[in-house]
């Protein structure tokens, strides 16, 4: 538990079964994006809520229902190079400088295939991040 959130999910099982239905079915539908584009992408539960990484953190889900990510409805889609992809203003930005962000409210929002052209380029990213580091 945190300061910001009176509960702790210890697994993404426990995650689901908190969510009301319909931000389980949205999680449900982006974590199978995020495994389909990254499959070798490591799943860990950091602010109680999926963040996805291969060699830093790429992308993370956060239902509305989990709070303090910045909705309390539907779910969030967020891109944490999110500055770093060639974005047309899909992405919600808001203040924010580098974490960008799509939320959706209804199965029928998320367009598969424009996820998946973000999940890729942010994989690619990825890569280009750790080979910076690298040097």
């Amino acid at each position: 538990m945190n300061r910001f959130q009176p509960f702790s999910f210890d697994t993404l099982g426990e995650l689901t079964e908190f969510l009301p239905p319909d931000q389980r079915k949205l999680l449900e539908r982006l974590r199978a994006l995020v495994l389909e584009c990254i499959p070798d992408a490591t799943e860990k539960l950091s602010y109680n809520v999926p963040f996805y990484s291969r060699r830093t953190r790429i992308v993370f889900i956060w239902p509305g229902a989990v709070g303090w990510g910045g909705t309390s409805e539907g779910v969030q889609l967020g891109f944490c190079r999110g500055n770093e992809l060639a974005d047309d203003g899909y992405l919600e930005k808001g203040t924010r400088k580098q974490v960008y962000m799509k939320t959706f409210h209804r199965t029928s929002d998320i367009d598969a295939d424009r996820v998946r052209a973000l999940l890729f380029e942010a994989l690619d990213a990825d890569e280009a991040a750790w080979r910076r580091k690298r040097k």
